[in-house]
């Protein structure tokens, strides 16, 4: 029987065209983390990512794997009309979708229990803080944009070998300190003190002398107004994420109909 229909031209390159820029984005993703972990040294001693809880450079890789994958299936099974490669990638992405509707829905009901979980996963972070750079720069940079210091406050840098105040008496200048990244804006000065955190946590020090030189809230508290000041934005981020996400579910499923559509025909 000859072929009197074909799919639909908009439906195949509306799913190709979605998935080029998911494959695009997701290869370049994982060339940055490939390329973190080859300027690291990772691949010369695989071990360096059992270290510290979680290494910043796998989740690039882990994400950016995830994404070229489904962007690869989701692109040639567009263009060659495959049916397996579009199912994969329409119910990939559906568990996707659903994992992150089930943590924002967990997250809401069970928020003190998440907010515990935040607070041990940064006083686990907070003890490798040296030991892995990518790690130091993700921590000192959270600490600056949120204005915080530490988890639950700033004391929680005494868990770190480096600031622990028992090594005063070897001394150590970093002991009984917290990192830079804690310390509030000097002003107009620009140039960037590193030992501006030195002493701060110890018993003599002025409470109020500490709170005009460094951030005492922790982080958590912090993260967790910033939430609420920006619940909108957030919010209207995360329903764009999920529309899109359903839009690729229903273009795929909308070719994957077409082609069984045809191939009854003949």
């Amino acid at each position: 029987m000859a072929r009197d229909t074909e799919v639909s031209c908009l439906v195949k390159y509306l799913v190709f065209g979605f998935n080029v820029i998911f494959w695009l984005a997701g290869g370049f993703i994982l060339g940055i983390g490939l390329w973190a972990w080859f300027e690291k040294g990772t691949f010369d001693n695989i071990t360096k990512v059992a270290n510290v809880p979680v290494d910043p450079v796998l989740i690039f890789v882990v994400v950016g794997a995830i994404m070229f994958i489904l962007g690869f299936s989701g692109c040639v099974g567009a263009l060659r009309e495959n049916i397996i490669l579009l199912r994969f990638f329409s119910v990939v992405l559906g568990i996707i979708f659903f994992v992150e509707l089930a943590v924002g829905v967990l997250g809401f009901v069970y928020k003190d229990w998440f907010k515990q979980q935040l607070d041990n996963f940064i006083q686990a972070n907070i003890i490798h803080y040296r030991d892995d750079p990518d790690l130091q720069n993700i921590i000192d940079f959270v600490q600056s944009y949120f204005q915080c210091c530490g988890g639950k406050d700033f004391n929680d840098w005494e868990n770190n070998i480096y600031f622990n105040c028992t090594l005063k008496a070897r001394g150590s200048r970093e002991a009984c300190g917290v990192p830079f990244s804690c310390c509030k804006d000097q002003g107009e000065n620009n140039v960037l003190n590193t030992q501006c955190g030195y002493d701060v946590r110890e018993e003599e020090t002025n409470p109020s002398a500490r709170a005009i030189a460094i951030y005492t809230k922790g982080c958590v508290p912090q993260f967790e107004a910033w939430l609420q000041d920006n619940l909108f934005v957030v919010a209207g981020v995360a329903i764009g994420i999920a529309l899109l996400q359903v839009f690729g579910i229903y273009l795929a499923n909308s070719l994957v109909s077409d082609i069984q559509a045809i191939q009854a025909l003949w």
